[in-house]
């Protein structure tokens, strides 16, 4: 891992989304200055769903600063929303992408201690971001899509704060692969298997795994004879 530091915060309010008007904190504003990070997320930042969005297992996302020089290149005509805080991450990082971090990875950012739990999947709300529908498909094909952290620590945390990994119980499951194993549906019996009890995973793509393992296992062991 590289030094990796924070760049910026946002947080948002529910407030209307696109056309439909649907309620959502996507939109999100950069904080300055010290910023307070519970359990539940950072202090200030509401969720219009909470039936798939926040949590302890969703408390804060991070994307990559890297990102949206890639996606600004691609997408020239959202260049002015491709810019930090623009998919509606909290923490905007520099130096750190889904390739250089692992599942379950503890990070050190300010006085709080964070752990990498999943990787986000985007939804419509994406699409009503951007005014287009390919976004949401996009960062799923390109892996760009940014990580959740559960809070270990509460604390406080600034821009400029450093990044510092502390502790690595996954060293052989880099975060990336999470995402093709699952998403694409490669994994491997015996990845399956690892998955199922992953420290530090988020519980939901722990049971997504059982549920994968016992199709291997139990091919049509639903259906009426």
């Amino acid at each position: 891992m590289s030094i990796a530091r924070l760049i910026s915060i946002h947080v948002g309010k529910i407030a209307p989304l696109g056309p439909e008007r649907v309620p959502s904190a996507f939109v999100k504003d950069r904080i300055e200055g010290a910023v307070e990070v519970k359990f539940g997320g950072v202090a200030g930042d509401e969720q219009a769903d909470l039936s798939v969005h926040g949590g302890p297992e969703k408390a804060v996302y991070a994307y990559a600063l890297e990102h949206y020089a890639d996606w600004r290149r691609e997408y020239p005509q959202h260049f002015a929303t491709l810019q930090p805080g623009g998919f509606g991450e909290n923490l905007c990082i520099e130096g750190l992408l889904e390739s250089d971090i692992c599942v379950g990875d503890v990070h050190r950012v300010g006085s709080s201690r964070l752990q990498v739990c999943q990787p986000r999947q985007p939804c419509f709300k994406l699409a009503l971001r951007f005014s287009d529908n390919k976004m949401p498909k996009a960062m799923i094909r390109t892996g760009r899509a940014g990580w959740y952290y559960r809070v270990l620590e509460p604390g406080q945390t600034r821009a400029g704060d450093l990044v510092s990994l502390e502790e690595r119980p996954n060293p052989d499951f880099p975060f990336a692969r999470l995402v093709e194993l699952i998403s694409f549906g490669k994994a491997t019996l015996t990845e399956l298997k690892r998955l199922q009890n992953l420290s530090g995973l988020a519980s939901d793509w722990r049971d997504r795994a059982r549920e994968m393992l016992d199709q291997h296992e139990h091919p049509g062991g639903d259906a009426e004879a």
